[in-house]
């Protein structure tokens, strides 16, 4: 973790890293504005990994889904040419990167497990009587199945919102942003519909089904109209920032 951090400093003081990935991040970073804090969020999510950490509640969940995803979501849209002091659109793009990791924990949940990995809150197990791990196991998954109506719908209120951040970008941009929001809401959306079968093999969506979302999300990006959450949206990406004790 250290060395990530001395890495990206270095990246963004524009001095030589002798690792190509931090020497393009670099220049990407000098290109477009992104700033240590922004990478530095994204690396909080790596330490996190680093510890085998578990959320506790809801809260703690969404906040490493910040650091993971929701922060790279802002990242992207500076790249993109989103101003830095655009707090409602850099709070939709981060809100695109909380969906998608939804998404990924929704479909991985089984496999995170058999790595020693969980995701889902401490509260939710306590619910359901589980010790972490046990979720997982082939006699719960019925009964996990039934927590999924509850993660996906926070996947697609977020989803929503994200929306109405696109709406601020360039057409080709919005395009893009449009069709990878449809295509991970699919991935959560087929781990509702499978039920307890939705660990029996990874969930996957096909190319054809991608094309399908690519064209609806063109038809989205031209009329530009989101509707937005049916729930006002309350959440700002400042909510997801470390906490003393990170």
């Amino acid at each position: 973790m250290q060395a990530i951090r001395v890495l990206t400093k270095r990246a963004l003081d524009e001095q030589p890293t002798a690792d190509f990935a931090f020497d393009a991040f670099g220049q990407v970073a000098d290109e477009t504005g992104l700033t240590w804090d922004l990478a530095n969020d994204m690396i909080g999510g790596f330490a996190l990994d680093a510890t085998r950490w578990q959320p506790a509640t809801e809260a703690d969940m969404l906040r490493y889904c910040y650091h993971v995803a929701g922060s790279v979501g802002i990242m992207m849209a500076v790249v993109m040419g989103v101003n830095k002091d655009d707090g409602e659109t850099l709070d939709r793009a981060c809100d695109l990167g909380l969906a998608f990791q939804i998404a990924n924990i929704a479909r991985d949940i089984v496999e995170d497990a058999e790595a020693g990995r969980c995701y889902l809150p401490k509260t939710w197990l306590d619910e359901m009587g589980w010790q972490a791990g046990e979720h997982a196991l082939p006699e719960n998954r019925f009964a996990l199945a039934g927590l999924m109506p509850r993660l996906i719908a926070l996947m697609e209120k977020h989803e929503e919102a994200s929306k109405l951040g696109a709406r601020k970008l360039r057409f080709r941009q919005r395009w893009a942003v449009l069709a990878a929001a449809n295509i991970y809401g699919a991935i959560g959306r087929k781990v509702l519909e499978r039920g307890q079968l939705a660990w029996d093999k990874r969930t996957r969506v096909g190319g054809l089904e991608k094309s399908w979302h690519v064209a609806t999300a063109f038809v989205e990006a031209l009329w530009n109209r989101p509707a937005g959450p049916r729930e006002p949206i309350l959440w700002s990406r400042h909510d997801f920032r470390p906490v003393a004790g990170w």
